[in-house]
């Protein structure tokens, strides 16, 4: 009863993204772009917060929180002023809009061969892009099941397999049958060579694409104005951008576990964007008189990433039990194709026995 009660709220809820979409699609035909169509939009907003509440399995909620509080909302926003992905073009279908909204992924331009890289702008470093070459993997005698037999189909087991196969959604049917592509998400962190690197270029560029547009160039526009020069707003714009992030990592985290926040993984990006400004500064200071070799900046790169994540970030994950979740729900998922597999082989053997 607990996964059915479980999969009717995760149904309930994207029949509720749908629709509010749907919505949304009807307010960009009839309202003007600014703030008339924010207002529209934002009750919208405030229920795609509001929808993962209703959901607890790590991967249901993982999969509504991250596409929908985070990604379509973001998405709407910029929509509200005519911008990003959702207004690069006036004529979009509902079907297209809907799926740029609250999927990772974007429209295709000018498809290129498969030897091409995707660029992508980043976000928590000013001024950069990021290149990604997108690439996908396709990465004894049964025993009769017995009658009543308890399902392990529950809702962990649910939410691993529409995790699993969230992306193979993207790439197959939105990639063949909208015209739309998957969003690069990574870049070879391992290989960078400063945080500016990190976080502008490589890492989760999924993300950086959508702080970029609605948090970092507002944010840079004012602070150009307020100092009069565009040297130095590049700082404040980074700040607040890691400020944002690390706000809607705490919110997702809040609907992974339920449990309220401890702060340390704002204290994790507030050090991360602090750190990036005293580098960007540097860069700028020097004005590239003196870099220090790869071997040297990418070992201190990555171990500054590290340490400081196995200190901030990753106690969150601990606290909020998501890892030993995570392996319960693995365990069901095992199951499950396990009692599968020898009911499909039984049914089979049992049907050509008959003929």
């Amino acid at each position: 009863m607990e996964g059915a009660e479980e999969m009717k709220n995760f149904t309930k809820a994207w029949l509720s993204v749908f629709v509010s979409l749907c919505y949304c699609y009807a307010i960009g035909k009839f309202v003007p772009r600014g703030f008339p169509r924010l207002f529209g939009l934002l009750p919208i907003v405030c229920l795609f917060l509001v929808l993962p509440l209703n959901i607890s399995s790590i991967h249901l909620g993982g999969i509504t929180a991250f596409f929908v509080a985070w990604l379509a909302n973001f998405k709407l926003l910029l929509f509200a002023f005519g911008k990003g992905p959702l207004s690069s073009n006036t004529s979009i279908s509902l079907r297209r809009f809907v799926a740029i909204a609250c999927l990772p992924i974007k429209v295709r331009q000018n498809p290129a061969p498969k030897s091409q890289s995707n660029g992508q702008n980043g976000t928590h470093s000013p001024d950069r892009k990021s290149h990604s070459n997108g690439k996908t993997k396709e990465n004894p005698v049964p025993e009769k099941p017995k009658m009543g037999q308890k399902s392990p189909l529950n809702y962990a087991t649910k939410g691993l397999l529409l995790a699993m196969l969230v992306r193979v959604y993207d790439y197959t049917l939105a990639r063949t049958l909208l015209g739309l592509e998957l969003e690069p998400q990574f870049d070879e962190p391992y290989l960078s060579t400063s945080l500016q690197d990190f976080w502008g270029r490589r890492w989760n560029i999924m993300v950086t694409g959508i702080l970029r547009p609605t948090v970092y160039e507002p944010v840079l526009h004012v602070a150009t104005r307020v100092m009069g020069n565009r040297r130095w707003a590049s700082l404040p714009a980074v700040l607040g951008t890691f400020v944002i992030s690390a706000l809607m990592h705490e919110l997702i985290f809040y609907y992974l576990g339920r449990v309220w926040p401890t702060w340390e993984i704002t204290g994790f990006f507030l050090l991360h964007g602090v750190c990036l400004m005293v580098e960007i500064a540097l860069k700028k200071a020097i004005a590239g008189r003196f870099r220090l070799p790869t071997m040297i900046a990418r070992p201190l790169t990555i171990g500054f990433v590290m340490v400081t994540g196995f200190w901030l970030f990753f106690p969150q994950l601990l606290r909020c039990k998501a890892d030993v979740r995570a392996f319960e729900e693995y365990a069901a998922a095992g199951a499950f194709f396990k009692n599968a597999f020898h009911g499909l082989t039984w049914t089979a053997l049992n049907t050509s026995s008959t003929l």
